[in-house]
């Protein structure tokens, strides 16, 4: 029997961003140079096919320094969501070897808190509580210097304020559309609010949401290649559904499609979360490829090429 014809419209860019990229690597280039074990708190990024690849190269994941053995002289690595300041503190007691991973567009977000904080504002972070972005984000400052609000409702419940002292920050991996009302909420209620310098969403959270933007209404079904705990894939899949596309999924592996879902369809909308390897996408084209005549576009709405170094003692290591 002939398969069905399938036109899968790959969205562009996808997949691994730039801070993504130098986390991995900084754990790749430890094992290398140090060999394992090399310990990383928490997840290096959100996707449980790159931990599971780097736990079998020797990669040790922990939820606190406290779970490394005493006197150990193996290097532990800060994930790229960033850390408490606490946290580098403790490792410094410690004596631990530490390399820190944090993306830079996390620091960045790091290093505007503080200087608000320095020029005496209260900071309104935006952004998904418990997200390890938004812990590390609001353990650069004392307790209470930073206030969380995750909805326009949050927004109206703010009391206790001073309104001339205010500035607000975001985490990068929100939603584009959500944020801009919540910013919209706070520039209403406090007009002199501070705002970033530029826009904390990063360029990878926005690029890939402004794809899927583009293919999700011209598509019968859009599939998010990310795993469930990832900020930004959630977002993306959020995205897809708000486009229009009635059957929007957000899965990890091919072994997760659902094909009761996908019988009648003529058209796939396929894009991955900023954590998500690009060979999750291919298993996924391959998995359909099966049971339909697939046909592949790629539908491109921005070049990326950004690019981060490793972090600076893993680079002089290298130098060395």
């Amino acid at each position: 029997m002939s398969k069905p014809p399938l036109l899968i419209r790959l969205c562009a860019p996808r997949g691994f961003c730039a801070g993504v990229v130098r986390a991995i690597d900084a754990v790749e280039e430890a094992l290398k140079r140090y060999g394992a074990p090399v310990y990383v708190r928490h997840e290096i990024v959100h996707n449980r096919y790159v931990v599971d690849g780097l736990k079998a190269k020797g990669a040790i994941f922990v939820d606190e320094l406290d779970e490394i053995p005493q006197g150990s002289t193996a290097p532990v690595i800060f994930s790229a969501h960033g850390v408490p300041k606490s946290v580098p503190e403790a490792a410094k007691a410690r004596n631990l070897f530490a390399l820190d991973a944090t993306c830079p567009l996390v620091t960045k977000v790091h290093r505007e808190a503080e200087l608000h904080h320095k020029r005496g504002r209260t900071v309104i972070f935006i952004g998904h509580r418990h997200h390890p972005e938004v812990v590390g984000t609001m353990g650069q400052l004392p307790e209470g210097a930073v206030v969380l609000v995750e909805t326009v409702e949050d927004v109206a419940a703010l009391s206790a304020l001073d309104a001339d002292r205010l500035a607000y920050a975001t985490q990068t991996t929100l939603s584009v559309d959500d944020t801009r009302e919540i910013v919209s909420a706070l520039e209403a209620r406090f007009p002199g609010i501070h705002g970033p310098h530029k826009e904390d969403i990063c360029y990878a959270t926005t690029n890939r949401q402004d794809a899927v933007k583009h293919v999700a209404p011209t598509v019968d079904a859009m599939i998010v290649v990310g795993s469930p705990n990832s900020s930004n894939s959630q977002r993306l899949k959020e995205t897809a559904e708000r486009a229009g596309c009635r059957i929007a999924r957000l899965i990890l592996r091919a072994e997760d499609i659902d094909w009761s879902l996908y019988g009648g369809i003529a058209s796939l909308g396929i894009t991955a979360g900023a954590s998500a390897p690009e060979i999750l996408v291919e298993e996924i084209i391959d998995a359909f490829a099966a049971r339909y005549d697939v046909r592949v576009e790629t539908v491109s709405t921005a070049d990326e090429s950004v690019f981060f170094p490793l972090p600076r003692a893993l680079r002089e290591a290298a130098a060395e």
